[in-house]
């Protein structure tokens, strides 16, 4: 046992060290992708499906209003009228009157992921033919819009995506979550794009084609399914076109995080990779170094060896975590580093949650996850 331990714990330290290189590789030349289709911008409809107002709701819509790009628009969905998040687009739409803005207002809720159904209301709606998806609490710079499009320039690309990192936290809780965000989450991005050939993508942005969504049956195909984002990679990945994924970070505006909060999203995540890649799964355990070196010490509690392997542990992980946050210009997160071991240890306990139970809860509404993915409102 005390051998399989150390093999572990060994295994895990040559994972990290291997996910810090690929994420700073990755990330070295920025703009890469962007100086190879030069000059291409065609129009783009941003679609922004709605519910309820996250932290910073207003910089946060502000941003895809004030974008460098020759011609775009905006368009909002919300399903209940009395949503908050309606008067905040108001707002918008007088102090940006020269951006092109468009609300929908009571998305019938056609398919059992809502998001989907506001999609599917907002794409009946677009001008433009390029579709740029992205969740409600991102953030994005002016030049958001010439980066996650340029890639689209090749006939070949059907779906570009981003990864995405965690910005001003304000509770503890939140700075947790940024650091998961950060230095575990976004390598494993970066690891999986190299194992899985990119057939997965992100909510932070999707970026596509109207007639390569249409090939793969238009939104009806992916309605029911949780991962609608991974849904809509693999289905286009099936039609032979590539799906590439961003240098560029969005970024996800944390604010006040309540421990509920983030326990049902992080539960909703892994119980949502668990079905969906069962098998990289089991291989998530690779990713919990601290955690793996600690089990060491009730083997050989007095032991040299054991207390060493933990420091060592300590060490690898806070490098490699500080290497990941200064490649993604993310030095603000190192602030919290000393939570860095306190934050491995939710990500195993997390982890163990989602590898049982199908129940996840989603803005407030409760679902059950089916053995292929698709979901089921829960009654009570």
């Amino acid at each position: 046992m005390e051998k399989i331990a150390y093999v572990l714990v060994a295994a895990s330290c040559g994972y990290l060290i291997v996910a810090c290189w690929w994420t700073r590789s990755f990330f070295r030349n920025q703009d890469w992708q962007t100086q190879r289709s030069h000059g291409f911008a065609p129009p783009v409809s941003i679609l922004k499906p709605v519910c309820g107002l996250d932290a910073g709701a207003y910089d946060n819509f502000a941003s895809f209003l004030r974008q460098d790009y020759p011609e775009y628009e905006v368009l909002f969905a919300v399903s209940d009228p009395d949503d908050p998040a309606v008067a905040v687009i108001d707002r918008l739409r007088r102090d940006v009157p020269e951006a092109r803005v468009s609300l929908v207002v009571g998305v019938r809720q056609t398919f059992a992921n809502p998001k989907v159904s506001s999609l599917a209301a907002l794409t009946a709606r677009a001008a433009f033919d390029v579709l740029v998806i992205s969740d409600s609490d991102m953030r994005v710079g002016p030049d958001y819009l010439r980066r996650v499009v340029a890639p689209l320039a090749r006939p070949e690309v059907g779906l570009v995506t981003c990864a995405y990192r965690g910005v001003a936290p304000a509770t503890l809780t939140a700075k947790l979550e940024a650091l998961h965000m950060g230095v575990t989450f976004l390598p494993e991005v970066i690891v999986a794009r190299r194992f899985l050939d990119m057939q997965f993508a992100l909510g932070a942005t999707l970026a596509l084609r109207r007639s390569d969504l249409a090939q793969i049956g238009g939104w009806q195909a992916v309605g029911d399914y949780l991962a609608e984002d991974s849904q809509l990679a693999s289905r286009i990945a099936q039609t032979g076109k590539k799906v590439v994924l961003s240098d560029y970070l969005v970024d996800a505006y944390l604010g006040h995080t309540t421990w509920q909060e983030q326990w049902h999203r992080e539960v909703r995540w892994a119980r949502t990779n668990r079905v969906v890649r069962p098998k990289e799964y089991t291989g998530i355990i690779l990713t919990f170094t601290v955690p793996l070196a600690v089990l060491l010490l009730p083997l050989d509690p007095l032991g040299l060896w054991s207390w060493l392997v933990v420091g060592g542990a300590l060490v690898v992980r806070w490098t490699t975590a500080w290497l990941i946050a200064e490649a993604t210009h993310n030095r603000s997160l190192c602030r919290y580093f000393a939570w860095l071991p306190l934050r491995d240890f939710l990500s195993a306990l997390t982890w163990c949650a989602g590898a049982g139970g199908r129940h996840v809860v989603w803005r407030g509404q409760r679902y059950r996850l089916l053995a292929d993915g698709r979901m089921k409102p829960r009654a009570g």
